[in-house]
């Protein structure tokens, strides 16, 4: 069963105020889930699974299909880290070399995906 989608008039504020400072968890949980929307939205596809546990996860990026197990392309952060990835506040770069960012596999990056417009 499709996950409900989160409309922009929830997710956008959601977002806004997650960035701005401290927030409820759920206020922060609705943000990362809006992102995680916005880019499976933007790169559609199954190949790179990335993860902001414990809220959330999706499969984007298109190119070869994972259907078992382990996906051989995984990216896992924090929410701050995702937030501010999404946001433009920090880089890919950056990220996967302060080590914020955990990227394995060929395929495993957002390199031209982020920011995104919420």
């Amino acid at each position: 069963m499709a996950r409900a989608k989160i409309p922009d008039e929830t997710g956008g504020p959601a977002v806004r105020a997650a960035l701005g400072g401290d927030v409820p968890r759920e206020t922060r949980a609705t943000a990362v889930r809006y992102l995680l929307q916005l880019l499976a939205e933007r790169a559609p596809g199954n190949t790179v699974e990335v993860r902001v546990p414990p809220f959330g996860a999706v499969q984007c990026i298109p190119g070869p299909r994972h259907t078992r197990g382990t996906p051989p392309n995984v990216i896992e952060t924090d929410a701050d880290t995702f937030l501010a990835l999404a946001s433009g506040s920090v880089g890919w770069e950056e990220g996967v070399a302060t080590g914020r960012v955990h990227a394995s596999g060929q395929r495993a990056s957002l390199e031209g995906l982020l920011p995104l417009r919420y």
